[in-house]
């Protein structure tokens, strides 16, 4: 009599000694990696020619004392100006600030509205509101702010109509409050941005997820900040990140609403670019600022999404 034994459950099976799909470690044919090269030739080509290339001839052109008639090499002398200059520090003090101010006012504000808004009924009037701001050029909301700002503008109007007249000033005409108040008005424009991101990264957040969350007894805040922001930890990099390239490239509107005056002290890196280049005619040392804009916008992007990207331990 031979005696058979009883088949093992599937469940039973250790998983690692399944057999496992084998993988091709073929190379690729040349076929193949011909063809993908062929498709990326045309944006490496673009990249190369709008981007590699200029910036390599600004780096050359760094070197140059040079006024647009005439060229002769100083080396590093245009760097020893630059950072000798004070208008030149003043004018990083400034980028920081609008960094700074950018991280608080549009992002948070449109976080708040995002999520405030998400669940109400009447929700999306509100955020078309906020949003509609955002469909205006920045030489436009400039212009508007100008109208606002200026002495015996808009503003000064309605606080003197309101008895305020302690608090009437000349907003654009004293640092910092110039600084301070074209960031308030970039605000007025930016957030619709940060709404829309947020409103994605919101829509993205399983259903279940949150209820789970309230059927456990977290609600308010505490439901916000232990399960809403976490889940968008994405959208939130994606936003942080494009804010701090923005800032810190600010021009338009400096330009237009206190042509980074009084003199130089509300000009910000890309307005002393200008300034050096197509105002003063030294190419040489508006391409030494331009050089060190680039570098500040690379190194802080790249340290920024390093640390956020990383993936957890």
């Amino acid at each position: 009599m031979t005696l058979t034994q009883p088949p093992v459950p599937e469940t039973a099976v250790d998983p690692s000694t399944r057999s496992r799909p084998a993988v091709d470690h073929r190379p690729t044919p040349l076929r193949a990696r011909l063809t993908g090269g062929a498709f990326l030739a045309p944006a490496v080509v673009l990249v190369v020619l709008l981007l590699v290339v200029p910036f390599v001839f600004t780096i050359y052109r760094s070197f140059f004392d040079d006024n647009g008639f005439t060229r002769s090499w100083v080396g590093l002398e245009n760097y020893r100006a630059m950072f000798a200059d004070p208008a030149f520090g003043q004018s990083v003090l400034n980028t920081f600030m609008w960094v700074v101010g950018t991280l608080l006012l549009p992002v948070g504000i449109g976080l708040a509205i995002a999520v405030g808004t998400w669940k109400l009924r009447l929700g999306g009037l509100a955020r078309f509101a906020i949003v509609l701001p955002y469909a205006i050029s920045g030489s436009a909301t400039a212009v508007v702010w100008t109208f606002m700002l200026t002495t015996d503008g808009g503003l000064d109007t309605l606080l003197r109509q309101l008895g305020l007249d302690p608090l009437v000033s000349q907003w654009l005409l004293q640092w910092p409050l110039n600084t301070v108040m074209m960031i308030i008005a970039t605000t007025w424009q930016a957030t619709g941005a940060c709404v829309i991101l947020f409103l994605v990264g919101l829509q993205s957040i399983p259903s279940n997820t949150l209820e789970a969350a309230q059927i456990d007894g977290a609600s308010g805040w505490r439901l916000f900040w232990a399960v809403t922001f976490p889940q968008l930890r994405p959208m939130t990099v994606v936003v942080v990140g494009i804010s701090i390239v923005g800032s810190l490239k600010v021009f338009d509107q400096v330009l237009l609403l206190t042509n980074g005056g009084p003199g130089t002290a509300s000009e910000t890196l890309a307005l002393t670019m200008y300034r050096e280049t197509f105002t003063l005619s030294r190419y040489g040392s508006g391409a030494a600022v331009a050089v060190f804009l680039t570098v500040v916008v690379v190194v802080a992007s790249y340290a920024y999404l390093r640390r956020q990207l990383r993936p957890s331990q």
